[in-house]
């Protein structure tokens, strides 16, 4: 058994002339993005390995988490999760699964779709800096795990 957490990226910002991959986080991403960093070493969840993006706005979530948790684990790029699908995903947590506990931050719809399929199905939408905490075989199948908690960064930060 593995515990993978998905955390799509924190909300981001929009200025003009950069390219997608290049947008940084807005203000609210950040607080989120440390909120939810502060949250997950309080459920003594800690990753061992975070996995992301290459897009700027999901490595500053990464990061962001990490430090504010307070998290020794590296951070490695996997390129592939920049405009990628479930199948993906889901090869990189079973070739990343030896140092335990792994977080990977993306995008959206994928991360929804990821954790619906993990878990065997329902509708799940990952707004931005939420976390889906799953338990499952490893390699991840379809309908090989179950969430255990899911976290809104809502519930952590005032809402402006």
């Amino acid at each position: 058994m593995a515990e993978f957490l998905l955390m799509r990226h924190a909300k981001s910002d929009h200025p003009p002339g950069l390219i997608d991959r290049d947008r940084p986080l807005s203000r609210r991403g950040e607080r989120s993005a440390i909120a939810v960093g502060r949250a997950i070493q309080s459920f003594n969840a800690a990753p061992d390995l975070i996995l992301t993006s290459p897009a700027r706005r999901a490595h500053d979530t990464a990061t962001l988490t990490r430090d504010s948790g307070g998290f020794s684990c590296p951070i490695v790029t996997v390129e592939d999760f920049y405009g990628t699908g479930v199948g993906t995903v889901l090869d990189a947590l079973a070739s990343h699964t030896a140092p335990g506990r792994v977080l990977a931050v993306g995008h959206e719809p994928t991360w929804s779709e990821t954790v619906a399929t993990i878990i065997g199905g329902g509708a799940i939408h990952m707004v931005t800096a939420a976390v889906a905490c799953m338990e499952s075989h490893v390699p991840a199948t379809p309908g090989s795990g179950w969430l255990r908690w899911m976290l809104h960064p809502r519930l952590l930060t005032d809402t402006t």
